[in-house]
């Protein structure tokens, strides 16, 4: 008698993409499933997975939220990954569908890989793996410096390095979509949502749908129930590190400000709006106890587009400590960045 493998659906996207925002649509709108979120950050200082679990409900309980911050999931198969999705699995209430949303600077072919273990491969299957892009950042060509630069070097000599980090990362995470999620669609006009749709195209290397969202809302039948059986499939899903046996980051960095108290949400947006201009900051994300307030401030940068909102008050049995986690190539100034940060 075979047991029906339980269905993974791996959310993967560049920083800042929306890949939170998707999963939250989800969580509100599973379709009568009982859904698990594995939340892998870049970093020590969890956010997402706080964000997540302000929308917790029957559907997906608080528990059910499992934050992974140890490193990403494509480096630590076997400490965390194997693990966490055995216990989700010896649970007295399994999920029906489990939601993995991988770090921004993750590579998808090796947790694709991860399905094979023996431990998994039996009892949980990929369902599909959603690539979420920012249709603003795709239709500016941020994942090369010089694109017309580049494509003149390939022409001239096959074996110079085409691409930056970002866009390897970019490349590699649409050539293992099932779907490719052009996110924010609403911030550029129709030329240029053309244009990004284009360059989405032109990386994949198969025929795949490309849906428009605004704030990741998307139909889940869309993005769940696809049914892939991604691990079956990993011959049709090439990238530029097939040949690699393991990969790094060590091309990005991470630092985590604290910020002082009493600061103003206005001195906070600027800040993240400088460090993103004046040091190339990718990634700005955190809470903020502003003066005077009973709610936290949930800031968010991409780049220098800076969003803040109140999500909920603070807690009685929670310190009020500002952070903010700052995502970058390498070599990022901390000592100018947190006196930014910090006025």
């Amino acid at each position: 008698m075979s047991i029906e493998k339980i269905p993974v659906t791996i959310i993967t996207g560049f920083l800042g993409s929306g890949k939170t925002t998707l999963v939250r649509h989800l969580m509100r709108n599973p379709q009568g499933r009982r859904l698990a979120i594995l939340v892998n950050e870049f970093g020590d200082l969890g956010v997402d997975g706080d964000i997540l679990k302000g929308c917790a409900d029957a559907n997906c309980p608080e528990d059910a939220i499992v934050e992974l911050t140890n490193g990403c999931l494509c480096c630590t198969v076997a400490d965390d990954f194997v693990p966490t999705i055995s216990a989700l699995l010896a649970r007295k209430n399994p999920p029906d569908h489990i939601l993995i949303e991988t770090s921004g600077l993750a590579l998808p072919k090796p947790l694709l890989k991860a399905f094979e273990w023996p431990d998994l491969r039996a009892r949980i299957t990929v369902d599909g793996v959603i690539a979420v892009t920012d249709a603003e950042a795709v239709a500016d060509g941020r994942f090369a410096p010089d694109l017309a630069a580049i494509a003149r070097q390939r022409e001239q000599d096959s074996s110079v390095g085409h691409d930056t980090p970002l866009g390897e990362v970019f490349e590699d995470q649409v050539a293992c979509a099932d779907i490719v999620i052009l996110n924010k669609a609403d911030l550029v006009d129709p030329a240029r949502l053309a244009a990004a749709r284009e360059a989405v195209q032109a990386e994949s290397p198969r025929n795949i749908p490309i849906v428009e969202a605004i704030e990741g809302r998307v139909d889940p039948r869309i993005v769940l129930g696809i049914n892939a059986a991604a691990e079956d499939d990993l011959a049709a899903r090439p990238t530029h590190h097939d040949s690699h046996d393991a990969h790094d980051h060590d091309d990005f960095e991470t630092i985590v400000v604290t910020l002082p108290g009493g600061v103003s949400a206005e001195t906070i947006i600027s800040g993240v709006e400088i460090i993103a201009r004046s040091h190339g900051v990718l990634r700005a994300k955190g809470y903020v106890a502003i003066a005077g307030k009973p709610m936290r401030l949930l800031v968010q940068g991409v780049g220098s587009r800076v969003r803040a909102q109140f999500d909920r008050p603070w807690r009685a049995d929670e310190p009020r400590t500002s952070h903010l986690v700052v995502i970058g190539e390498r070599g990022l100034d901390r000592d100018a960045i947190t006196a930014v940060l910090t006025g």
